[in-house]
């Protein structure tokens, strides 16, 4: 049950974020969409409008800027109140060879995808440890697990976010916070333009899954969804693979 809880959502525009969104919203929480893409949130004001009745806040901050975004954070504390769930799911995903990115490459999607999630959650903490529950969901990346040239501060990023998973589930565990991970494998979204031959890469994706379609964004939107009710309040520390059966673990 998210009834009554109250979301925050980087990256909650985008591909998979909408449809986790509107979910969210249907179910009954107030949701706080974190998005710097104008044209996306715009979509996303447009599916979410049956769901809203004033439960959406959109704010459109820029997360590679730590110290703006606490700063809006704590703005939009002030507005909602608590954060009972945080969702760090905003990443960028630059695509070359690993000796043509600069250290400040790396650096730039390391503040965006992990150090902004530290930010969010610095954020929601004393709020979720005052109510004595709190859910906390990283969205990491089948990329991890090996196979993706060209992707190195990505990769890097998302498995920094596993290692965070665990490090606060054991932390913030005696609070009644828990803490877990989303492994998404490859969905059709924004992020697979940068494969210069998508109906090939479409292909080598379904012969690598185990289930013979492509994912939807309602296959994440339902695996965040159970990671934030109260149903899942003792499962902490974990990662889910969300791919169809292309990585087993």
């Amino acid at each position: 049950m998210v009834n009554g809880r109250t979301v925050l959502y980087t990256g909650a525009a985008g591909g998979l974020g909408l449809e986790t969104t509107v979910l969210l919203l249907r179910r009954g929480a107030t949701v706080v969409a974190v998005d710097n893409d104008p044209a996306k949130v715009a979509q996303l004001q447009a599916a979410a409008a049956d769901e809203t009745t004033g439960r959406l806040v959109v704010s459109q901050a820029d997360l590679s800027d730590l110290a703006a975004f606490r700063t809006e954070l704590d703005r939009l504390l002030g507005e909602v109140g608590r954060f009972d769930v945080v969702i760090n799911n905003a990443a960028i995903y630059p695509s070359k060879p690993f000796e043509d990115f600069t250290v400040e490459d790396h650096q730039l999607v390391q503040r965006v995808n992990v150090d902004a999630g530290i930010v969010a959650v610095q954020a929601a903490l004393p709020g979720m440890r005052a109510a004595g529950r709190g859910r906390i969901i990283n969205i990491s990346s089948i990329t991890i697990s090996g196979g993706w040239a060209n992707l190195s501060p990505y990769v890097a990023s998302k498995a920094a976010l596993i290692g965070l998973t665990r490090a606060w589930a054991r932390e913030f565990g005696p609070y009644g916070i828990t803490v877990n991970a989303i492994a998404p494998g490859a969905f059709p979204t924004d992020a697979e333009k940068i494969h210069p031959d998508p109906e090939g890469y479409d292909r080598m994706v379904l012969d690598a899954q185990a289930i013979k379609r492509r994912g939807s964004a309602d296959d994440i939107a339902a695996a965040i969804a159970f990671f934030a009710a109260d149903e899942a309040s003792f499962i902490t520390g974990q990662t889910l693979h969300v791919n169809g059966g292309w990585v087993m673990a």
